[in-house]
């Protein structure tokens, strides 16, 4: 079976091939011979209502600095393949909103992974509280009293940006640190948006545990542990990556967030957790997947390809 397949990312020559997702994903979707092809957000349009985008055919192998080759672009409407996979990066801002409007539009057509109507209501730290038993004590304001009146009760805290990724502007305010009004002065003057504060965990020091959801299943994970002096175990933050096993706590969260995963078509999502704490779900463009391959001896982006193939032959009945 070959598929007109199509992804949506950042600038595949900025990658790098040994870590990133989308590459995994892309060298698997040429080793089962789909016709692969790949434009930028930016690249995404509306015209006379049809959506189109300046599009590339694409071949990628794994070859440091010669990993990928491209003809050149060319106008197409999206609505002629068969599987998109929207894997751009965060920030969750309003130009990847706008893309998942435009991608709703031909989703009826096209199977977009993940579904970009479920994307845009499941913002990774806002998903996550319709799961408050599984998460540490969190509070989500704009309004200084509640941060304080948080603050007084849990004493040790991170804060963070609601819309923040890859360990961005993550801040651990100890309690003798007299720094936090400055900090949300500075939070309100960037982007006015409220600021999600939690209960500090010093088991990050162990390790902030990604793992790996596949349809709802935990596909595996890797423990993600934070440089000295860090609060943040965020690879792109410095952390390092280590073999992980699942633990009877991560198993009773993964069964507890699975189903409503799978119902929503997030087939990829990749969770943190933290001391046995659920933190976030991320499902706009998740990472992980090589690391987890290397340590387990695995290919998770066959078994996700295994998952997009068979929902868009389901589509097809």
């Amino acid at each position: 079976m070959s598929l007109s397949v199509v992804l949506q990312m950042d600038p595949i020559e900025r990658i790098d091939i040994d870590t990133d997702s989308s590459f995994a994903l892309a060298i698997e979707a040429r080793r089962r011979g789909h016709d692969l092809h790949y434009y930028t957000p930016n690249d995404l349009f509306l015209h006379n209502g049809n959506i189109n985008a300046r599009i590339r055919r694409l071949d990628v192998r794994h070859e440091r600095g010669r990993h990928y080759e491209m003809d050149d672009p060319r106008v197409m409407d999206l609505a002629c393949f068969d599987i998109i996979l929207m894997r751009q990066d965060p920030p969750f801002d309003m130009s990847y909103i706008a893309a998942t409007h435009l991608l709703e539009m031909i989703s009826g057509d096209v199977c977009v992974f993940n579904d970009p109507v479920q994307v845009r209501n499941a913002p990774e730290k806002l998903f996550v509280t319709r799961f408050p038993d599984l998460m540490p004590p969190t509070l989500i304001t704009a309004d200084r009293a509640e941060v304080a009146r948080f603050r007084a009760q849990h004493s040790d805290i991170i804060i963070k940006p609601l819309f923040g990724c890859g360990g961005a502007s993550v801040f651990h305010i100890t309690p003798d640190n007299d720094n936090l009004n400055a900090l949300l002065e500075m939070f309100a003057r960037l982007s006015g948006e409220p600021v999600i504060v939690q209960k500090y965990l010093p088991d990050i020091r162990l390790g902030d545990k990604r793992i790996i959801l596949i349809d709802g299943a935990p596909a595996g994970a890797i423990n993600r542990l934070p440089a000295a002096g860090e609060a943040r175990a965020n690879l792109h933050a410095g952390g390092r990556a280590e073999k992980a096993e699942l633990t009877e706590r991560d198993r009773e969260i993964c069964a507890r967030i699975g189903p409503e995963l799978s119902r929503r078509d997030l087939v990829f999502a990749g969770i943190d957790v933290i001391g046995g704490y659920l933190t976030e779900i991320n499902v706009t463009s998740p990472t992980g997947i090589q690391e987890i391959d290397r340590f387990d001896n695995v290919s998770l982006a066959s078994r996700l390809w295994d998952v997009v193939e068979e929902r868009w032959r389901r589509r097809k009945v």
